[in-house]
């Protein structure tokens, strides 16, 4: 069961998995650009060849992809929608060239025009992605959601929609975030909670789909769809729901990643991988 957290890619991919080594990491999240930026500059061949040296290096694996921020595949305004679909390309190609097996995505928002509508406009961009990255090994993995808003993504039956009406699902999978599917109203605060959410979520989605966990505390309360992460322990699931989660044998394959509050030293996300690993049991 490898524990991770996600990194910062300034100074370079490589400076990512050397941050991660340095806390602890067995598994890395990182951007592949800039989030808050439609463009991105070209990979060179040198910053590929030292990111991949840095993997070899470290050991860490597996390293997963967060999508940019600005991408919406759900949004009814053709522009953006067509701005979002060639972004995600971009993405998955990037991803390919650092041979990054794993690419997260918020579904989107519908931004009013409606949740029948928002996921066709996610069908109809993710099969075109997917065919024109055709030969590409990546697989993109929808993130559960709060539920906030117009956002979708935030009910099990969301994702299976998604999953199903997929031209190429074998190259889709899940990301589940604890904080997120805690605000949308699945409880995880204790085993029988863990139990029954879990159970839930294979029943609609299947076991088989879900590719990483994203680790986070929620500091709003159950059912408040407030997307606002805490310290592991420190928020209103609490220490039962993670030690319950580390360890099931059914998820020890899966990269388990902090996307917690942290600061320059990078102190809190040691601390809280300190923590997840003394829940483990011997």
């Amino acid at each position: 069961m490898p524990f991770g957290a996600h990194m910062s890619i300034a100074g370079g991919m490589d400076q990512a998995v050397w941050r991660g080594q340095k806390v602890g990491c067995e598994t890395i999240q990182v951007f592949v650009k800039n989030a808050n930026r439609w463009k991105a500059k070209p990979l060179a061949i040198e910053d590929i060849s030292r990111f991949r040296q840095a993997l070899r290096e470290t050991r860490i694996s597996p390293v997963i992809a967060h999508n940019s921020y600005l991408i919406n595949l759900a949004s009814p305004d053709e522009d953006l929608w067509m701005k979002s679909l060639d972004a995600l390309i971009v993405e998955v190609e990037r991803c390919a060239a650092l041979e990054i097996p794993f690419l997260v995505m918020h579904p989107g928002a519908h931004t009013g025009a409606g949740e029948e509508v928002g996921l066709n406009r996610i069908t109809i961009a993710l099969n075109e992605v997917l065919k024109r990255t055709d030969n590409s090994k990546v697989t993109i993995l929808l993130e559960s959601t709060a539920g906030q808003g117009s956002i979708l993504g935030g009910r099990f039956d969301h994702l299976t929609k998604l999953l199903s009406e997929s031209f190429n699902p074998e190259r889709l999978g899940v990301c589940l975030d604890t904080c997120h599917i805690f605000a949308a109203g699945y409880d995880l605060r204790t085993n029988d909670a863990c139990e029954e959410t879990f159970k839930e979520f294979d029943q609609i989605v299947g076991l088989d789909k879900l590719k990483a966990i994203h680790l986070n505390d929620s500091q709003g309360e159950l059912g408040s769809r407030r997307d606002r992460h805490e310290h592991i322990g420190m928020g209103r699931i609490g220490l039962e729901g993670f030690r319950w989660i580390v360890n099931n044998s059914e998820l020890s394959c899966l990269p388990l990643i902090l996307e917690t509050p942290k600061g320059p030293d990078l102190k809190e996300d040691r601390d809280n991988l300190d923590i997840l690993r003394s829940l483990q049991k011997e």
